[in-house]
């Protein structure tokens, strides 16, 4: 499935709208940012359709490509989709290491997470305002509507306060409740108290290229020492010589510095400078044993707003996602956790936890419509949202951390990334002239030639390239999997020990 990242590029929103002015046009503040699209929820097996509207986008009969964020083709501008498949059926297939993908084919969704920015067109792309409407209309009406409100509600106050005076006068009592909303014990276990607690642990990040463009996306609290884990898109544009703070919900805000990035795997780690002393870590949970049907909680700052929580479940599990982050460069994958947790640009980076508050993911990406919400063309929830499982990105945070660059899991085979075979077949002939199978890596000693299709890694279905991929990277170098594969028309299986390949490039 193919998606596209749901960050925000537009500066930091204040964490409310301002009221409007009873004059002033209601034109949405959020404009065309090219933002993150949301997929149509697909089989497990095979990749979902793309929504109606967008009947020839999507998975088509050309190369797979990867999928974005928050998009089932390109996601501009917070925005419409591109198309996804149907591309030129004479074109040559691309064939990507298992181990790394290559660039992504043009029709690669950009994300549409609040990362930094990526220039037009990019996930990262700043949000230009609307031009003011002129005459009457749905705008100037709301306004009307907003300003009528507050005087009906103005009018009740005085007339509720008239007849309370006058029941009063005539013995009437009224009963107040024992505590205060401030005062009420939350049990634990209940969103309230979960939220409490994982608040004050959860950041909004402002990431800024040297060139001034940037956006917003959130990060969590990873250890005591203020490392922050988010995903890669989100501070992709800071990371040579840009700029990177995070803002807790008590107003601190602190400088951060980029410690290691893992583009393949859209997780990131920064530092905050002068890190306070008072840190409290998210716990982490265990993705592995998350079920389809638990509770889940989304903390972020969808379109800036900053500390926003929101419920829903564990929709499917092991979900194949691709992604790109707009600039042309190889993609990301992931087995993905699927969420109807409201998700939408800005929320990248952000934990979803489960009903204990322990980190079960991160959010990376969003299925949408082409059309946004607030009447503009940025995409929005639609309930179909991607998180990478946390014990994953754990395991490359702490790479992060301890050498600043990532080590992927690879099986030495490039493998096409058409949707058509059946599986992840082994191509003729490796990206950019090199052999499909490296002599003596992991897929040559288990004795797979090119030609053959994988359709199991362990007991993981495989369909397409991209899903061994993310399959793979599920796994750390030097694990031991099982492949089945069909040659010949016969289905045949192998032990294969996966090998490791050091940084992106």
């Amino acid at each position: 499935m193919s998606t596209e990242n749901e960050g925000t590029a537009v500066p930091p929103a204040p964490s409310a709208p301002p009221p409007a002015p009873v004059d002033a046009p209601a034109a949405s503040a959020y404009q065309g940012h090219p933002a993150p699209g949301a997929a149509p929820d697909p089989a497990p097996s095979a990749p979902p359709q793309a929504p109606a509207q967008n009947a020839d986008q999507g998975y088509g009969s050309g190369p797979q490509g990867p999928m974005g964020e928050t998009g089932w083709g390109p996601h501009g501008a917070h925005g419409g989709h591109g198309a996804h498949g149907g591309q030129d059926p004479t074109a040559s297939p691309s064939a990507p290491d298992a181990s790394w993908p290559p660039p992504p084919p043009p029709s690669t969704p950009s994300y549409g997470d609040g990362g930094a920015g990526h220039g037009s067109g990019g996930w990262g792309s700043p949000s230009p305002q609307p031009a003011p409407k002129s005459g009457g209309g749905r705008g100037r009406m709301l306004a009307a509507v907003l300003v009528a409100a507050l005087v009906a509600g103005g009018a009740g106050g005085g007339l509720g306060y008239t007849l309370a005076k006058e029941n009063d006068s005539n013995g009437s009592t009224t009963v107040s409740a024992s505590t205060s909303g401030g005062n009420v014990k939350r049990d634990p276990g209940t969103v309230a108290a979960v939220a409490a607690k994982a608040l004050p642990s959860t950041v909004t990040i402002e990431a800024e290229s040297s060139s001034g463009e940037g956006g917003t996306g959130t990060g969590f609290v990873f250890d005591k020492q203020g490392h922050i884990v988010t995903n890669n898109h989100v501070v992709a544009e800071a990371v040579d010589g840009g700029k990177v703070t995070a803002t807790f919900p008590n107003g601190k805000k602190y400088d951060a510095e980029v410690v290691g990035h893992a583009q393949g795997y859209d997780v990131a780690v920064i530092k905050l400078n002068s890190a306070p002393s008072d840190l409290n870590p998210l716990p982490l949970g265990n993705s592995d044993e998350v079920a389809v049907g638990d509770s889940t909680i989304a903390i972020g700052a969808p379109f800036g707003l900053s500390n926003t929580v929101t419920t829903g479940i564990i929709s499917a599990k092991n979900r194949p996602v691709a992604s790109s982050d707009g600039s042309g460069s190889q993609a990301s994958y992931m087995s993905a956790l699927q969420t109807d947790a409201s998700i939408n640009p800005g929320n990248s980076g952000g934990p979803l936890l489960d009903a204990q508050g322990n980190v079960i993911g991160i959010n990376s990406a969003i299925q949408s419509t082409s059309n946004g919400g607030f009447g503009t063309g940025q995409a929005g929830s639609i309930g179909l949202g991607f998180a990478i499982p946390i014990n994953q990105a754990k395991y490359v945070a702490q790479e992060l951390i301890k050498t600043g660059k990532p080590v992927y899991a690879k099986i030495g085979a490039s493998v096409s990334l058409e949707d058509a075979t059946g599986g992840a077949k082994i191509t003729e002939q490796g990206a950019g002239g090199s052999e499909p199978v490296d002599p003596g890596g992991p897929a040559d000693k288990a004795g797979l030639q090119p030609g053959d299709v994988i359709t199991k890694l362990d007991d993981r279905v495989i369909d397409s390239g991209p899903t061994l991929i993310g399959e793979i990277w599920t796994h750390k170098p030097g694990d031991e999997v099982t492949i089945t594969y069909e040659r010949d028309g016969k289905e045949r299986t192998t032990e294969l020990t996966l090998g490791s390949r050091v940084g992106d490039s």
